[in-house]
């Protein structure tokens, strides 16, 4: 309650510069919270490179301080189940914080959730730069699995209610493109830090650009404009409309496309409104393909083998039989490879679709883990030395391949799902019970990878392969396509639409919005057309009257997308009161 007490007094002033308004706004706004991704990716390439510091080992772990030919041949010491705690302990916490983070988006707006993220980032940055000791070091990784998981949840979201209908698909990839992003600059840092061996600066160093990258992520929130949808949801009205026509227009709030856009999600959300605040159980009940897919598609992402990959590759490489340094370069072209993989995504998956991008991707990846297990148990069964050169080379291929393809399909394209799929009451929750699904399967990946590999080697790689063509089964008999649709028109899709047409009785009038009138000049202008007669209004005072209309109405689009295409001049709205009578719009009202 103390929330949205508090979300009510908010104001939502514009801070950023005016010349930023239309495409620059838009794109900045993606990119800069995509930060929030981006900061995750690092700290996955952090703690990866860390794994290989003599220095690191000895401090955390305790014992002797090893070469790095005891390193490279796997004799650290280090119990395996203590190290799958720490690699893990970031994604339970970040299990836990996607929960409470759907209540901070849902109150405090998809701003403020970023922001109180980059605040606990921070945070998480400094013990770890100072820490002493294995506790400090899981009390940092916790600390920071609480801002993962708050960030993760949102930036997708944000991603989603900013974008134009026809592009989600490429800001959700840009999303991931700065996760992958953030991955690669984390191994190219750990690369660069590993030449200051063997000060504790090698692997204290990079725990300073992560906290870094977390004070520009804090101070961007006080420039990045609020959502729309949010904003209309919680009754901040005028600053919604003026953050669409900011984002999506000139700044121009009469601009046509804009008024028509907004009446769009306003009245969306007026109807979900009046279908009340969703709960837990409903969320279910209400939209159960919706959350099959939301679950299923987070947990094939991890169980596809990415964390496997990426939290152990370079100590992977290292027994493969390169050499600490070469593990860390190859670690850091293995990155980049992910984030090229991203970059096709980008172009294609709002005009393919995200079937077919999930479903290469599932026999992709799954003819890649089937050459990596193969691989690994070749170099297995090899001596140590140069003799496994080759093999490990050609390892460092096959990953590539791996991550390119990854990057390309089972990356993005679930967080893009999860964001997407859901209706604005149900939102964060679907968002939350998604990313919940990620955190939850990404601990058990990263706690059980390192004990499953000591236990049976390279034939966990074929479980991961399994898990490909399992996902390729789902994908293909129970994923609907949602790829050019808007967010508000999702409800055909999965069959599960929301209206309230049998709320009114057969009274419910047309309003009708139809552009190119004779306006009181005798320019063009808008015409608004309720039962039968037509009254020449300008946009804005024909935002004046849908919103007279709309709180005390039911209002809802009238009529398929195809439509909307046929005939662009106009757009049908139905209006009907609670009680069934009529909502009377004369020329003498306006």
């Amino acid at each position: 309650m103390h929330l949205e007490k508090f979300s009510q007094k908010r104001t939502f002033k514009r801070r950023y510069p005016k010349w930023m308004v239309g495409k620059p706004l838009l794109f900045a706004s993606s990119a800069l919270a995509s930060l929030g991704d981006a900061m995750f990716g690092y700290s996955q390439g952090a703690i990866a490179a860390n794994q290989v510091q003599p220095s690191f080992i000895q401090t955390m772990y305790g014992g002797p301080l090893l070469t790095l030919d005891q390193i490279q041949r796997g004799e650290t010491g280090v119990n395996p189940s203590l190290q799958a705690i720490v690699v893990a302990c970031l994604n339970l916490t970040a299990l836990l914080s996607s929960f409470f983070a759907a209540y901070v988006c849902d109150m405090l707006g998809r701003r403020m959730s970023v922001r109180v993220g980059a605040i606990i980032y921070f945070c998480a940055s400094l013990i770890q730069i100072f820490m002493p000791n294995l506790a400090a070091l899981i009390v940092g990784r916790c600390i920071q699995g609480l801002a993962v998981g708050m960030l993760s949840m949102t930036v997708p979201i944000l991603q989603c209610e900013i974008a134009p209908g026809h592009g989600r698909g490429l800001f959700v990839s840009i999303e991931y493109f700065f996760l992958n992003s953030g991955y690669a600059l984390s191994a190219w840092v750990g690369y660069g830090f590993y030449f200051a061996m063997p000060s504790e600066i090698s692997w204290r160093g990079p725990y300073i650009i992560q906290a870094a990258l977390a004070v520009i992520l804090f101070v961007w929130t006080f420039y990045l404009p609020e959502t729309p949808r949010w904003l209309v949801q919680h009754g901040y009205r005028d600053e919604a409309l003026q953050a669409l026509a900011d984002l999506h227009g000139n700044g121009d709030i009469a601009d046509p496309h804009i008024v028509k856009q907004f009446l769009e999600i306003e009245t969306t959300i007026n109807v979900e409104k009046a279908m009340g605040e969703v709960g837990w159980m409903e969320l279910f009940k209400q939209y159960p393909r919706r959350c099959l897919v939301g679950i299923t598609c987070q947990s094939f992402a991890q169980s596809n083998g990415i964390n496997v990959i990426l939290y152990y590759l370079p100590e992977n490489l290292t027994r493969a039989g390169l050499s600490i340094q070469k593990s860390l370069l190859y670690a850091g072209a293995c990155a980049l490879v992910y984030c090229a993989g991203t970059l096709p995504t980008m172009v294609w998956i709002d005009k393919w679709g995200r079937r077919k991008f999930l479903l290469f991707g599932s026999l992709g990846l799954a003819a890649a883990l089937a050459i990596i297990g193969a691989l690994q148990f070749h170099v297995d069964g090899l001596p140590q030395g140069g003799v496994r050169l080759s093999s490990a080379d050609a390892l460092v291929a096959v990953v590539c391949i791996y991550l390119f393809i990854f990057g390309a399909s089972w990356g993005p394209a679930p967080w893009l799902l999860g964001a997407e799929i859901f209706p604005v009451r149900a939102r964060a929750k679907g968002m939350a019970l998604s990313t919940s699904v990620n955190w939850s399967s990404n601990f058990l990946m990263a706690f059980l990878t390192p004990i499953l590999f000591n236990a049976i080697h390279g034939g966990f790689w074929f479980i991961l392969m399994g898990s490909c063509l399992t996902s390729f089964a789902v994908v293909w008999y129970m994923y609907p396509e949602t790829s050019g649709k808007t967010l508000e028109e999702l409800g055909e899709v999965f069959g599960d639409q929301e209206t309230t047409k049998s709320r009114f009785n057969d009274g419910a009038q047309t309003v009708q919005i139809v552009n190119g009138a004779s306006g009181p000049g005798g320019g063009g202008g808008q015409a608004l057309v309720v039962s039968g007669d037509a009254v020449v209004l300008e946009p804005r005072a024909l935002l004046d009257v849908a919103r007279a209309l709309a709180p005390s109405s039911e209002v809802t689009l009238a009529g398929s997308q195809k439509e909307k295409d046929k005939d662009a001049s106009s757009s049908l709205l139905k209006v009907g009161s609670r009680d069934g009578s009529a909502s009377q719009v004369s020329k003498e009202d306006v």
